[in-house]
């Protein structure tokens, strides 16, 4: 028989996934974002613990390696979070942090600057590096700047900028 057709036992260790890719920005954090990566990563560890001591291991090889892939990268993002001091950033302006009011023209509306890792746009939480994050940041209360969308530039006024509660 060909060897083509005889799959060794070797071939699942050699078949670990590619690496997650990381992000080319610093990777700064809030203080709840960090809480949150580190949590993650223990969650997982739990997870590949918990796959290593299962009896049936070796229907699991495929989870394992996505497991120890997000491992991986946890690990990584972890070692390199720099934590920003909500309490050190400047309080009359838009800064990392910040949670910041705008009125759009359409409303009023809430968004807070925060890592890469902790955004959620739905919830308001948008990425220091986002178009709207940049639009804002150095912004005092009552300027207007432009937010460049894909829908189209919009110009919103910064209504009041907040450092409180990292929650």
């Amino acid at each position: 028989m060909s060897r083509a057709f005889v799959k060794d036992a070797d071939d699942n260790a050699n078949s670990a996934l590619p690496d997650i890719p990381l992000s080319e920005h610093p990777n700064y954090v809030t203080p709840r974002g960090l809480q949150q990566l580190r949590e993650r990563l223990a969650a997982t560890q739990t997870r590949r613990d918990a796959i290593k001591a299962a009896e049936e291991a070796l229907g699991q090889q495929s989870e394992l390696a996505a497991v120890e892939r997000d491992l991986r990268w946890l690990t990584t993002r972890v070692s390199s979070a720099i934590e920003i001091d909500l309490a050190q950033q400047p309080r009359d302006r838009v800064a990392f942090g910040a949670t910041v009011t705008v009125d759009t023209g359409e409303g009023e509306h809430r968004y807070r600057i925060v890592g890469e890792e902790e955004a959620d746009a739905e919830h308001g939480l948008v990425s220091y590096v986002s178009p709207l994050a940049r639009a804002l940041i150095g912004a005092r209360v009552g300027e207007e700047v432009v937010w460049h969308r894909p829908a189209g530039d919009m110009r919103v006024e910064v209504v009041a900028i907040d450092y409180g509660d990292d929650t």
